[in-house]
């Protein structure tokens, strides 16, 4: 026994060791940023913090279950680490136990996870590896069964830590836990681990506000929307896509900086840059998803509501009663229908498309792939096209038709004889190849063009493009500060969330658009084009061509942008300029309206999530606005 306590116990070596790696990690793994000493003491002790109370529990145990606890604890522990490194480096997020659910979707990921797993990745299980070691050769003046008074003081003492630990995250963020919607924000100040368990409870508390919902919910956020959002102005445009067959293709991670831009001397995106003086083209457009990505970007679209902070909605909430844009307009004679080669179940697109009104989905058994026509996520986007063809010339018309492209899809490969610009030269391969695939999704929706017009289908269509999503996350900051010349700030990470949105229609001529817009806008605004009366719907969204609109556009993560400021992270910038705005010395004016937006945004976010999780549309009579309905 004395042996024994000449050394450092293993539970607190390997507390040490496991803490020392989880700040490495949060430091210099995750892109977490720190603006003050604070932040980063806080981020320094949750480390330590939460390694010494898991590994203090095994003090509990005798010792031959002390060994087991620490060798497996420590294992686990960096499992969940690796996890969230491997998804951050695509995502540039955490996950969350929804994702957990929808590992249906990992078998279709392919080579996009091995892109995700880098060679040095197993010096973060060098801690397991010694640990282990220590626990089979020298267990015996390592392991100590404690005193009763020594394992409580132990744990009182750890549980001290985490209280202290979440007093000064406290102090730093007032209201922490209320900030569901940033993730970062919850690991930055009181850990992974603590964040996980914290994930665990809310999404409970979801499933659990569903059971516990009733129609007087609603009443307050149809008040909201209706003094808000909704907007029954009719512009000129109104009913100039009556009857016309509407055509939407979904830019795979395509980005506005590309757009009118050029790598080595070429423009990446040509025949785009051209389609703009013909078109209605939005240069102040916002993606607005979440962790599902082009799942969400169809959730807002389809229903002009912000998707799920947790997850996507497409998985977790695809049984609710939504009043979607396919159900409004089939309702009006349109028959419609989504065409996207990859496996019906990813994302869970079979079960959503049927309830949010779709006819028809066109699938990967609608196509012909082959090792030669596909890459990377399945079919080529000019295979997809023409493939597509022969099933749009004979539906049923009008109709509404939606593309979801494939290629320009993270790790972005390409044949080398489909390359037709040269990668660039970064640090980051992702970013290198990323204009070679933007580049070859161009030239397939220029030659979707051509065949719309050989077909006799472009003149009685309109068509909407919409890039879905960011490509390039600010995990790749070094390389897009590189390519735009200019240091990646906070500001420029919002302003790289704009996306191409066009609204193309036969015989009109085009419009560069320069008001703020977002993806919740497109279902009130298609709508106003096709001359349906939205009235009565409920949403977020306003019509993109009435003069008055919402005066700002919210992303999932609480950040916003109005015409005069961007705002994130707890910062407001001048919108042109890019210039922070210190509150503490800007004017009143300034502070007053950046704080008043604030305020607007979390409510509207939290309305939004309050609808999904508690299915709140299920007690309403979209046919007699504003009727609340009992529902059994």
């Amino acid at each position: 026994m004395l042996n024994k306590r000449l050394h450092m116990p293993l539970y607190l070596i390997a507390a040490l060791l496991f803490g020392l790696k989880t700040y490495i990690v949060y430091r210099f793994v995750f892109n977490i940023s720190l603006e003050n000493p604070m932040q980063e003491f806080i981020l320094f002790i949750n480390a330590f913090v939460v390694s010494f109370f898991l590994f203090t529990l095994s003090v509990w145990f005798k010792e031959r279950r002390q060994k087991k606890y620490i060798k497996y604890m420590i294992l686990i522990g960096s499992l969940i680490i690796y996890f969230n490194i491997v998804f951050y480096r695509n995502f540039s997020d955490f996950i969350t136990i929804p994702l957990l659910f929808q590992g249906s979707n990992a078998a279709d990921l392919g080579s996009s996870v091995l892109n995700l797993i880098k060679p040095w990745d197993i010096l973060l299980f060098l801690d397991v590896i010694i640990i282990w070691y220590l626990a089979i050769r020298k267990s015996d003046s390592l392991l100590i069964n404690y005193r009763k008074r020594t394992k409580t003081m132990a744990l009182a003492l750890s549980i001290a830590f985490l209280v202290g630990n979440y007093i000064l995250a406290e102090i730093e963020r007032p209201q922490l836990l209320q900030r569901t919607f940033d993730r970062e924000y919850l690991v930055k100040n009181i850990g992974l681990f603590n964040y996980h368990i914290y994930d665990a409870i809310m999404h409970s508390k979801s499933k659990a506000q569903r059971v516990l919902a009733d129609g007087n919910e609603l009443t307050d956020i149809a008040d909201y929307m209706q003094e808000n959002t909704t907007n029954n102005e009719k512009t000129d445009l109104y009913g100039i896509a009556k009857d016309k067959n509407v055509i939407f293709i979904s830019l795979e991670s395509l980005q506005t900086f590309v757009i009118n831009n050029t790598v080595n001397g070429e423009e990446v995106t040509p025949f785009l840059n051209d389609l703009i003086g013909e078109s209605y083209y939005f240069e102040n457009f916002y993606h607005q998803t979440a962790q599902g990505k082009t799942s969400d970007s169809e959730f807002i679209v389809e229903n002009s509501l912000y998707p799920s902070p947790r997850g996507a909605v497409y998985f977790t909430h695809a049984q609710n009663d939504y009043h979607s844009l396919p159900e409004i307009i089939g309702n009006e004679g349109y028959y419609s229908t989504v065409f996207h080669p990859n496996n019906k179940s990813f994302w869970n697109r079979d079960v959503m498309y049927e309830n949010t009104g779709y006819d028809h989905f066109f699938d990967v058994d609608a196509y012909e792939v082959t090792e030669g026509n596909s890459v990377g996520w399945g079919l080529k986007d000019k295979d997809f096209f023409s493939q597509s063809m022969k099933y749009l010339e004979t539906m049923q018309k009008p109709f509404y038709a939606k593309f979801i492209t494939l290629t320009n899809h993270y790790p972005f490969e390409l044949a080398e004889e489909d390359a037709t610009i040269e990668k660039y030269d970064s640090n980051s391969k992702t970013l290198n190849s990323y204009f070679q695939t933007a580049r070859y999704m161009d030239e397939s929706i220029e030659e979707f063009f051509t065949y719309l017009k050989e077909s006799g289908l472009y003149e009685d269509s309109i068509i909407v493009l919409m890039g879905d999503h960011y490509g390039i996350s600010d995990f790749h900051k070094k390389a897009m500060s590189m390519y735009l010349d200019q240091e990646y700030t906070d500001y420029l990470h919002v302003q790289l969330q704009r996306v191409p949105f066009y609204i193309h229609i036969p015989g009109q001529e085009g419009e560069v658009i320069s008001k703020i817009a977002g993806q919740v806008d497109v279902k009130p605004t298609l709508l106003h084009l096709l001359g349906i009366d939205d009235s009565n719907d409920l949403s977020f969204g306003t019509n993109l061509f009435a003069d008055e609109r919402k005066p700002y556009i919210a992303l999932r993560d609480g950040s916003f942008i109005s015409d005069e400021y961007v705002y994130t992270k707890d910062q407001c910038f001048n919108r042109e300029t890019g210039e922070l705005i210190d509150t503490t010395t800007g004017t009143a004016d300034e502070e007053s309206t950046c704080q008043l937006y604030i305020e607007q945004v979390e409510e509207e976010l939290s309305y939004s999530d309050q609808i999904i999780f508690g299915d709140l549309f299920r007690f309403y009579n979209f046919k007699d606005e504003n009727v609340i309905e009992e529902v059994e």
